[in-house]
Protein backbone atom coordinates (compact mmCIF):
# COMPACT_ATOMS: atom_id res chain seq x y z
CA UNK A 1 0.00 0.00 0.00
CA UNK A 2 1.09 3.71 -0.96
CA UNK A 3 1.89 5.75 1.85
CA UNK A 4 3.74 8.85 1.18
CA UNK A 5 4.08 12.35 2.43
CA UNK A 6 2.46 15.60 1.25
CA UNK A 7 3.42 18.14 3.72
CA UNK A 8 4.38 17.47 7.51
CA UNK A 9 1.14 17.62 8.28
CA UNK A 10 -0.61 15.29 5.69
CA UNK A 11 0.26 11.99 4.35
CA UNK A 12 -1.68 10.03 1.54
CA UNK A 13 -2.22 5.81 2.41
CA UNK A 14 -3.31 4.32 -0.12
CA UNK A 15 -6.42 6.38 -2.02
CA UNK A 16 -7.16 8.32 1.11
CA UNK A 17 -5.74 11.80 2.68
CA UNK A 18 -5.07 11.94 6.15
CA UNK A 19 -4.08 14.78 8.51
CA UNK A 20 -1.56 14.57 11.55
CA UNK A 21 -2.28 16.70 14.70
CA UNK A 22 -0.19 19.86 14.20
CA UNK A 23 2.66 19.92 16.89
CA UNK A 24 5.59 22.43 16.87
CA UNK A 25 9.25 21.07 16.12
CA UNK A 26 11.68 21.72 18.26
CA UNK A 27 13.20 23.87 15.56
CA UNK A 28 10.42 25.69 15.25
CA UNK A 29 10.07 27.04 18.95
CA UNK A 30 10.72 30.66 19.81
CA UNK A 31 12.13 32.51 22.87
CA UNK A 32 9.17 32.95 24.77
CA UNK A 33 6.98 30.50 23.54
CA UNK A 34 5.66 28.03 26.31
CA UNK A 35 4.51 24.34 26.23
CA UNK A 36 4.51 20.86 27.98
CA UNK A 37 5.53 17.87 26.33
CA UNK A 38 2.91 15.99 28.31
CA UNK A 39 -0.36 16.50 30.12
CA UNK A 40 2.24 15.47 33.90
CA UNK A 41 4.96 17.35 32.30
CA UNK A 42 6.65 20.53 33.44
CA UNK A 43 5.36 23.78 31.56
CA UNK A 44 8.26 24.96 29.75
CA UNK A 45 9.78 28.20 28.34
CA UNK A 46 12.12 28.66 25.98
CA UNK A 47 15.04 31.04 26.68
CA UNK A 48 16.96 32.73 24.14
CA UNK A 49 20.53 32.15 23.81
CA UNK A 50 22.42 34.85 24.21
CA UNK A 51 25.77 36.68 26.65
CA UNK A 52 25.61 37.78 30.05
CA UNK A 53 27.87 38.90 32.68
CA UNK A 54 27.89 35.92 35.57
CA UNK A 55 29.01 36.77 39.20
CA UNK A 56 29.50 39.79 40.92
CA UNK A 57 32.90 41.31 41.90
CA UNK A 58 30.97 42.52 45.13
CA UNK A 59 31.77 41.56 48.70
CA UNK A 60 30.93 37.55 48.43
CA UNK A 61 33.66 35.56 47.97
CA UNK A 62 31.89 32.84 46.45
CA UNK A 63 30.53 34.90 43.47
CA UNK A 64 33.99 36.32 42.33
CA UNK A 65 35.32 36.54 39.93
CA UNK A 66 32.63 38.40 37.37
CA UNK A 67 32.99 36.65 33.85
CA UNK A 68 31.33 36.68 30.75
CA UNK A 69 29.44 33.99 29.60
CA UNK A 70 27.67 32.95 26.16
CA UNK A 71 24.94 30.49 25.95
CA UNK A 72 24.54 30.01 22.45
CA UNK A 73 21.51 28.36 21.39
CA UNK A 74 18.15 28.18 23.46
CA UNK A 75 17.20 26.03 25.46
CA UNK A 76 13.82 25.41 27.80
CA UNK A 77 13.75 25.85 31.69
CA UNK A 78 10.67 24.90 33.85
CA UNK A 79 8.22 27.70 34.41
CA UNK A 80 7.67 26.95 37.91
CA UNK A 81 9.86 25.28 40.44
CA UNK A 82 9.10 20.85 39.93
CA UNK A 83 5.61 20.39 42.03
CA UNK A 84 4.54 17.94 44.25
CA UNK A 85 1.56 16.95 41.34
CA UNK A 86 4.38 16.33 39.09
CA UNK A 87 6.77 14.58 40.90
CA UNK A 88 3.89 12.28 41.96
CA UNK A 89 3.28 11.83 38.49
CA UNK A 90 6.98 9.94 38.19
CA UNK A 91 6.01 8.07 41.33
CA UNK A 92 2.61 6.72 39.99
CA UNK A 93 4.32 6.12 36.74
CA UNK A 94 7.66 3.98 38.80
CA UNK A 95 10.10 6.81 37.76
CA UNK A 96 10.32 7.87 41.36
CA UNK A 97 11.47 5.75 44.63
CA UNK A 98 8.85 7.69 46.67
CA UNK A 99 6.99 11.24 47.66
CA UNK A 100 8.67 13.27 49.62
CA UNK A 101 6.80 14.74 53.44
CA UNK A 102 5.31 17.72 52.09
CA UNK A 103 5.81 19.28 55.96
CA UNK A 104 1.91 19.32 56.38
CA UNK A 105 2.02 22.22 54.25
CA UNK A 106 0.15 20.26 51.63
CA UNK A 107 1.44 18.82 48.03
CA UNK A 108 -0.73 19.69 44.50
CA UNK A 109 0.84 23.14 43.35
CA UNK A 110 3.27 23.24 46.17
CA UNK A 111 7.34 22.84 45.01
CA UNK A 112 8.76 19.44 45.92
CA UNK A 113 10.94 19.22 48.60
CA UNK A 114 12.55 16.89 50.73
CA UNK A 115 14.70 15.48 47.79
CA UNK A 116 18.21 15.04 47.81
CA UNK A 117 20.41 15.79 44.61
CA UNK A 118 20.95 11.73 43.72
CA UNK A 119 16.78 11.95 43.79
CA UNK A 120 16.09 14.53 41.21
CA UNK A 121 18.18 11.77 38.36
CA UNK A 122 15.43 9.67 38.21
CA UNK A 123 12.87 12.47 38.07
CA UNK A 124 14.43 14.04 35.02
CA UNK A 125 15.39 10.43 33.41
CA UNK A 126 11.94 9.56 33.53
CA UNK A 127 11.03 12.94 32.28
CA UNK A 128 13.07 11.98 29.18
CA UNK A 129 11.83 8.83 28.31
CA UNK A 130 8.27 9.97 28.52
CA UNK A 131 8.56 12.08 26.32
CA UNK A 132 11.84 11.51 23.90
CA UNK A 133 13.78 14.91 24.80
CA UNK A 134 16.57 15.71 26.96
CA UNK A 135 15.63 16.93 30.40
CA UNK A 136 18.14 17.84 33.25
CA UNK A 137 19.22 19.85 36.30
CA UNK A 138 20.14 23.23 34.99
CA UNK A 139 24.23 24.34 34.82
CA UNK A 140 25.02 27.21 37.33
CA UNK A 141 25.14 29.52 34.05
CA UNK A 142 21.98 28.49 32.42
CA UNK A 143 20.27 29.47 36.08
CA UNK A 144 21.76 32.72 36.56
CA UNK A 145 21.33 34.13 33.16
CA UNK A 146 17.95 32.51 33.02
CA UNK A 147 16.74 34.02 36.79
CA UNK A 148 18.31 37.61 35.39
CA UNK A 149 16.12 37.82 32.28
CA UNK A 150 18.28 39.95 31.06
CA UNK A 151 18.61 42.24 34.05
CA UNK A 152 21.80 42.90 35.58
CA UNK A 153 20.59 43.94 39.25
CA UNK A 154 19.84 42.18 42.31
CA UNK A 155 17.34 40.64 42.00
CA UNK A 156 15.33 40.84 38.44
CA UNK A 157 12.75 43.68 39.42
CA UNK A 158 15.73 45.83 41.05
CA UNK A 159 18.37 45.88 43.85
CA UNK A 160 16.06 46.19 46.38
CA UNK A 161 13.92 42.65 47.80
CA UNK A 162 10.56 45.08 48.68
CA UNK A 163 7.62 43.83 49.95
CA UNK A 164 6.00 40.80 48.65
CA UNK A 165 7.72 40.23 45.63
CA UNK A 166 8.67 36.36 46.45
CA UNK A 167 8.83 34.79 49.41
CA UNK A 168 11.94 34.61 51.66
CA UNK A 169 12.42 34.90 55.43
CA UNK A 170 12.38 39.12 54.93
CA UNK A 171 10.65 38.92 52.36
CA UNK A 172 7.12 40.32 53.89
CA UNK A 173 4.86 37.77 51.95
CA UNK A 174 1.98 35.59 53.82
CA UNK A 175 4.58 32.77 53.03
CA UNK A 176 7.89 34.32 54.72
CA UNK A 177 9.60 32.37 57.28
CA UNK A 178 6.42 29.81 57.63
CA UNK A 179 6.84 27.46 54.57
CA UNK A 180 6.86 27.21 50.53
CA UNK A 181 4.34 28.93 48.34
CA UNK A 182 1.75 27.45 45.57
CA UNK A 183 4.39 28.13 42.30
CA UNK A 184 3.28 30.98 40.72
CA UNK A 185 2.12 33.01 43.78
CA UNK A 186 4.24 36.05 42.54
CA UNK A 187 4.69 38.05 39.51
CA UNK A 188 7.41 36.00 36.73
CA UNK A 189 10.67 37.52 35.50
CA UNK A 190 11.18 38.98 32.15
CA UNK A 191 11.78 35.46 30.65
CA UNK A 192 8.45 34.27 32.39
CA UNK A 193 10.19 32.57 35.20
CA UNK A 194 8.40 31.95 38.05
CA UNK A 195 10.37 32.12 42.02
CA UNK A 196 13.56 32.04 40.64
CA UNK A 197 14.02 34.38 44.01
CA UNK A 198 13.07 32.26 46.75
CA UNK A 199 10.72 29.76 47.69
CA UNK A 200 12.57 26.53 47.41
CA UNK A 201 16.39 26.08 46.72
CA UNK A 202 17.26 24.62 43.55
CA UNK A 203 19.55 21.85 42.89
CA UNK A 204 21.72 22.42 40.09
CA UNK A 205 23.78 19.98 37.82
CA UNK A 206 27.46 21.52 38.57
CA UNK A 207 29.82 20.76 41.57
CA UNK A 208 30.46 22.87 44.01
CA UNK A 209 33.91 25.42 43.66
CA UNK A 210 34.75 28.27 45.94
CA UNK A 211 34.85 30.73 43.05
CA UNK A 212 34.93 30.96 39.13
CA UNK A 213 38.32 30.61 38.62
CA UNK A 214 38.82 28.43 35.58
CA UNK A 215 35.06 28.21 35.25
CA UNK A 216 33.08 27.38 31.68
CA UNK A 217 32.14 30.30 29.76
CA UNK A 218 30.09 28.56 27.04
CA UNK A 219 27.07 27.84 29.98
CA UNK A 220 28.09 23.97 30.46
CA UNK A 221 28.38 22.45 34.12
CA UNK A 222 31.25 22.50 35.77
CA UNK A 223 32.25 19.65 36.75
CA UNK A 224 35.64 19.30 38.09
CA UNK A 225 35.02 20.59 41.74
CA UNK A 226 33.66 19.00 44.85
CA UNK A 227 30.84 16.51 42.98
CA UNK A 228 30.03 15.24 47.05
CA UNK A 229 28.28 18.73 47.07
CA UNK A 230 26.29 20.10 44.39
CA UNK A 231 25.35 24.17 43.52
CA UNK A 232 22.24 25.47 44.80
CA UNK A 233 20.75 28.61 43.97
CA UNK A 234 17.53 30.98 44.48
CA UNK A 235 17.34 30.85 47.88
CA UNK A 236 14.60 29.85 49.88
CA UNK A 237 10.98 31.01 51.99
CA UNK A 238 13.71 30.52 55.19
CA UNK A 239 16.54 32.14 53.91
CA UNK A 240 17.32 36.07 54.31
CA UNK A 241 16.62 38.27 50.76
CA UNK A 242 20.75 38.61 50.26
CA UNK A 243 20.84 34.72 49.86
CA UNK A 244 18.04 35.26 47.31
CA UNK A 245 19.88 37.73 44.57
CA UNK A 246 20.59 36.29 41.27
CA UNK A 247 24.54 36.43 41.66
CA UNK A 248 24.67 33.95 44.83
CA UNK A 249 25.50 30.95 45.17
CA UNK A 250 25.39 28.09 47.63
CA UNK A 251 26.18 24.40 48.36
CA UNK A 252 24.79 20.83 50.09
CA UNK A 253 26.02 17.91 50.16
CA UNK A 254 24.20 16.11 47.38
CA UNK A 255 22.63 13.64 50.11
CA UNK A 256 20.88 15.94 51.94
CA UNK A 257 17.36 16.32 51.97
CA UNK A 258 15.18 19.50 53.61
CA UNK A 259 12.14 21.37 53.56
CA UNK A 260 14.05 24.33 51.96
CA UNK A 261 15.41 22.45 48.82
CA UNK A 262 13.86 21.43 45.27
CA UNK A 263 14.42 21.67 42.20
CA UNK A 264 13.56 23.26 38.21
CA UNK A 265 14.44 21.00 34.77
CA UNK A 266 15.93 22.20 31.73
CA UNK A 267 14.57 20.30 28.32
CA UNK A 268 17.18 20.51 25.88
CA UNK A 269 16.12 21.92 22.33
CA UNK A 270 18.53 21.28 19.19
Amino acid sequence: MMFRYLTPALFILGAHLFALPALAADDEMKPGQVFKDCDACPEMAVIPAGSFTMGSNGRHKYEKPAHDVTIAKAFAMGVYEVTFDEWQACFDEGGCARVPDDHKWGKGRRPVMNITWFETQPFVEWLSKKTGHTYRLPTEAEWEYAARGGTTTEFWWGDKIGVNLANCRDCKSQWSKKGSAPVGSFAPNPFGLYDVHGNEWEWLEDCWTPNYKGAPTDGSARLDGDCKSRVMRSGSWYYFSKNSRSAWRFKNDARVKSYGIGMRVVRELP
